[in-house]
């Protein structure tokens, strides 16, 4: 992404016809939001003098304390290429400030670089992101709202006519690389309706940017196709779910911190360690990398989900794997992520536990070679595998546990995030559901 300068933006926005702005930030749960001006508050905005009403924002502050305002980020100024040429939309990611000026502490991208910030400290320059979001394609009813009829009956890697939505997929990638990103890949996934869009990796605070914007772009063109896409990671029982594997890797200047040539697998000490970290807090951040109810039904065996806690450079079913490629390419792929999580908040606490193992020198455990899916209980503890937690609760549960997570946080995103999830689980849990009375109603 190109670096705007002020005047850069002035220009672009009076030579594209540009009428109105978006001031884009993302709520605790991962949500975007937005604050739209016309094009002649452009000047207030650059300033840093838009304000906006922050006690209306999940997990934000009381109505007491609501007034907050919008730093737009200037390296985020780009164009929607969808909208009318008679007059387009532009927008910038913002970050949060309170009043006084001081950073906001319960916005996700802030939290993000303080944790950034302390890897700096250990003398790293970057934490780089790769990730890898899966989405479902429905069909919209007559009214606009979705079904759960998928419009394809393909496969991994079909192609059409099997594969309907290989013609929205196509716009939706084009879209994309007019607004600069560099698509990797695009193909249909395993399951009939889902599909996979890859785009180069960037360091965490961009990359995270680029998984909010390529959410907002998916579902724009699809609804254009007259299609549904969703981000929800288990939309439908009895088939694979969405993930959104994360590709992380360390670096120190030009130098991947991860590749030691000489190493065993060609991995460094501190990839060695990161991994160790990784394993470590892997049942306590699972609430915040999967963090809805659904998250857990995808986390089940059998739908190559990862739900046990190890570690392989050739096996698929661990929770992490060792991609081949090495050089600057070595990284760290962590699979139980699903795109339902805040990328922000998902980063600092993926960076903040490889951290820890790097700072704490961990040793990670042998990795495992086998298919995990066809050990026994016995056997998985017999080699120190450890299930992933198996519901929301539990998964809170375990978060509130782990100092090191809770810190990656901060105390404000914590507590909200933790009471905003609980009265979600409470809200499931007093639920009656279709499945309990297609079993009891007739039977008791």
């Amino acid at each position: 992404m190109p670096k705007f300068t002020r005047e850069d933006i002035i220009k672009q926005v009076e030579e594209n016809n540009v009428k109105y702005i978006r001031l884009q930030f993302t709520d605790i749960l991962g949500t975007i939001k937005n604050v739209e001006i016309p094009v002649s508050q452009l000047g207030k905005a650059l300033d840093n003098k838009m304000m906006f009403d922050g006690s209306s924002i999940e997990g934000f502050v009381r109505i007491e304390e609501s007034d907050m305002y919008l730093y737009p980020d200037l390296e985020t100024f780009v164009i929607f290429p969808w909208t009318s040429e008679k007059g387009k939309v532009a927008r910038f990611i913002c970050d949060i400030y309170n009043p006084d000026g001081t950073p906001f502490e319960g916005d996700p991208r802030t939290n993000l670089k303080r944790i950034l910030a302390e890897m700096e400290d250990l003398g790293f320059t970057d934490f780089n992101l790769g990730p890898e979001p899966e989405f479902f394609l429905f069909k919209l009813d007559v009214n606009g709202d979705p079904t759960l009829e998928l419009n394809d009956k393909g496969g991994y890697f079909d192609l059409a006519p099997t594969d309907l939505g290989e013609n929205c997929r196509r716009d939706i990638v084009l879209e994309l690389e007019e607004m600069g990103f560099e698509i990797e890949a695009s193909h249909h996934e395993v399951a009939p309706g889902q599909h996979e869009i890859d785009f180069k990796y960037a360091g965490a605070v961009r990359a995270c940017d680029d998984i909010q914007t390529f959410k907002l772009v998916v579902k724009t063109i699809a609804r254009k196709h007259g299609l549904h896409a969703t981000f929800m990671p288990k939309p439908l029982f009895g088939v694979n779910g969405s993930g959104m594997h994360c590709n992380l890797s360390l670096f120190k200047g030009s130098k991947n911190a991860f590749f030691d040539e000489n190493a065993e697998l060609q991995l460094s000490e501190d990839a060695s360690y990161f991994i160790a970290g990784i394993i470590k807090h892997a049942t306590n951040f699972t609430a915040v990398t999967n963090p809805t109810v659904n998250s857990f039904k995808r986390l089940v065996p059998g739908y190559e989900a990862p739900c046990y806690v190890a570690w392989s450079a050739r096996n698929r079913s661990p929770l992490i794997r060792i991609p081949a490629s090495r050089g600057l390419s070595t990284r760290v792929e962590v699979r139980s992520v699903d795109p339902a999580a805040n990328p922000y908040m998902a980063m600092a606490v993926l960076l903040a536990a490889g951290l820890d193992g790097i700072k704490n020198k961990l040793t990670p455990p042998k990795p495992i070679d086998r298919n995990i899916y066809v050990m026994t209980k016995e056997e998985r503890l017999e080699n120190g595998i450890v299930d992933l937690p198996a519901t929301l609760a539990a998964a809170l549960d375990n978060l509130k546990s782990d100092e090191v997570i809770v810190k990656a946080l901060g105390e404000h995103l914590f507590e909200h995030f933790v009471e905003a999830k609980e009265i979600e689980w409470d809200m499931f849990r007093t639920q009656v559901h279709p499945w309990e009375r297609e079993q009891y109603i007739t039977m008791y």
